[in-house]
């Protein structure tokens, strides 16, 4: 039997917030903001609008491709050989908002990748949080 299709692996990350998604939101879309939790960037909240993003192991180049106010935003994440899609989804709830971050398209060979990614994504949500919390 042949595959024709290599099935890709995904990274769910899964937050309760106590800020509305309003707050949440400014987090994931203001530079100065997604600086301090995620890495340096030139992000604009706009569809279609490249952007860039940098830290001390490398850069990542990324495409916004949905964004519905205080809800939704996907994006592209390319680097180091790695083609995926982050999507932020922000659910208010009665704590405040819960936030999903799903990314997908790591290929079976991309490992090192997807296990960086697993380990990743907690402890920038743990910034993400630290942020909020100093936040107006």
């Amino acid at each position: 039997m042949s595959v024709t299709q290599a099935e890709t692996l995904s990274v769910v990350v899964e937050r309760e917030l106590a800020h509305p998604p309003e707050k949440v939101w400014r987090a994931l879309t203001q530079p100065h903001l997604i600086e301090a939790w995620l890495m340096k960037s030139d992000f604009r909240p706009e569809v279609g609008a490249a952007f860039h993003m940098d830290a001390e192991w490398g850069g990542v180049d990324g495409e916004v491709l949905e964004i519905e106010p205080n809800r939704t935003l996907a994006y592209t994440w390319a680097g180091k050989g790695l083609e995926s899609v982050v999507t932020w989804t922000l659910t208010p709830s009665g704590a405040g908002t819960r936030l999903r971050m799903e990314q997908t398209g790591f290929r079976p060979d991309q490992q090192l990748a997807y296990r960086g990614a697993t380990a990743g994504w907690p402890r920038f949500l743990e910034g993400l949080e630290r942020v909020l919390a100093g936040l107006d």
